[in-house]
């Protein structure tokens, strides 16, 4: 008998659960709709980190799962973010320059609108007039679109021309990480049409919206929350069918799937491609809490830190992706934030700011050499110690096989 995906996935109830309970908690603990005991602004460091956990999720798949070490899908995150902040500037713009030219005795044109709108958004690079890439930002509807479609189509393009030609291992991750260079590079001009270094900001004002921080906060964390559900329970979906086994084929012995007949390049594109989507989606939703973007989000050591993350995490396990996300989001947080106390050894004084990414390299190799599963291997050690439930379980792959029972 075929039991159902969840029942064969029992810990996605698990997640789905506690990822409900942290939501419901958090909410009744704010400032905004419950008891004032968590502040606004970390409020938005948990619905960020749920973001971080997403693309956590996404890089989990296509590393832990298709063996492909991808050191660009932060730039994926960061074009996402850029896609959803071209309108919140754009529609934010436009409201306040309708607002001051209201007062005018003779009602401005559409144009003369445009190009008010085009200064007090270019006029920080000494222009006034909206590039090409600016065509939709009008929009909501489009500009959602292209949150997934414009990291998509990067994927598709880039993966196309890397798997055809059968780039693999770490010469197909310094590919990546030169994309996410490249791309950086060309923002950091003035002339890529969004901002250069200054990047787009004031990303936290919703248009429209009167509500304050302390509400539109908790909006964003349980819009998090709800895509970092569904991207969980789409990634267990997407590993736990044929196309699963195929892909751990590929991660395991590539030469062998490809000698079975099945289509690698195919499969690689399609995980690439599916994975920059859901990182197109976590940015769009990180940065409205952050309040701003520039391409220094986008550098190359973004994307190392992710895979960072899910290495301490435990790769091939997406709840690990998830725990390793969020533990170094935290941590990372409380070291810079200046929380952490410093430590004075008389000759020297060690300010976690500067140390704590030393810290976290050390984690990093000490978890490679000593713990390779991660802190997720640590739920293997609990489950070693389980009892088996397989009696009664078939010997074979069909329902009519010979049962454990039978067979005692």
């Amino acid at each position: 008998m075929n039991r159902s995906f969840i029942a064969r996935n029992p810990s996605i109830l698990v997640f789905l659960a506690c990822l409900g309970l942290f939501t419901v908690t958090v909410t009744i603990a704010s400032e905004g709709f419950g008891l004032g005991l968590i502040s606004t602004s970390f409020v938005k460091t948990l619905g960020k980190t749920l973001c971080l956990c997403l693309v956590a999720v996404a890089m989990d798949l296509i590393w832990g799962y298709c063996g492909i070490l991808s050191l660009g899908h932060f730039a994926f995150f960061g074009l996402g973010g850029y896609m959803i902040g071209m309108w919140l500037m754009y529609e934010r713009t436009r409201l306040i320059v309708t607002e001051s030219m209201a007062a005018q005795q003779i009602p401005p044109t559409p144009q003369e609108v445009i190009d008010s709108i085009g200064t007090q958004i270019f006029g920080v690079v000494g222009s006034s007039e909206f590039p090409l890439i600016w065509s939709f930002a009008h929009s909501l509807t489009l500009q959602l679109i292209l949150v997934v479609a414009v990291p998509g189509l990067l994927a598709l393009v880039f993966g196309w021309l890397a798997f055809r030609s059968r780039v693999t291992g770490v010469y197909l991750s310094i590919l990546t990480q030169a994309m996410t260079l490249a791309l950086a590079l060309y923002l950091f001009q003035n002339d890529s049409g969004l901002r250069g270094n200054n990047g787009l900001s004031g990303l936290q004002n919703l248009p429209g919206v009167t509500a304050s921080q302390d509400v539109v906060s908790i909006w964003f964390l349980w819009a998090s929350a709800l895509a970092l559900g569904l991207g969980y329970l789409l990634a267990a979906f997407v590993v736990s069918g044929k196309f699963g086994s195929v892909i751990r084929g590929i991660r395991d012995n590539e030469a062998r799937v490809r000698f079975l007949g099945y289509s690698v390049e195919t499969y690689k594109l399609a995980m690439f491609t599916l994975t920059a989507c859901i990182a197109g989606i976590a940015g769009a939703l990180y940065y409205p809490q952050a309040g701003i973007i520039n391409p220094a989000e986008i550098a190359p050591i973004a994307s190392i830190y992710l895979a960072v993350w899910v290495a301490i995490g435990g790769r091939g396990r997406l709840y690990g992706a998830v725990i390793g996300a969020a533990l170094v989001s935290l941590v990372s947080t409380y070291f810079t934030g200046g929380q952490a106390p410093d430590i004075p050894l008389g000759f020297y004084t060690i300010s976690w700011v500067d140390w704590w990414t030393v810290l976290l390299g050390l984690t990093f190799v000490l978890v490679t050499l000593f713990a390779p599963k991660g802190i997720g291997g640590l739920f293997d050690l609990v489950t070693a110690r389980l009892p088996s439930n397989r009696h009664g379980a078939d010997y074979g792959p069909d329902a009519g096989a010979k049962r454990e029972e039978e067979g005692q």
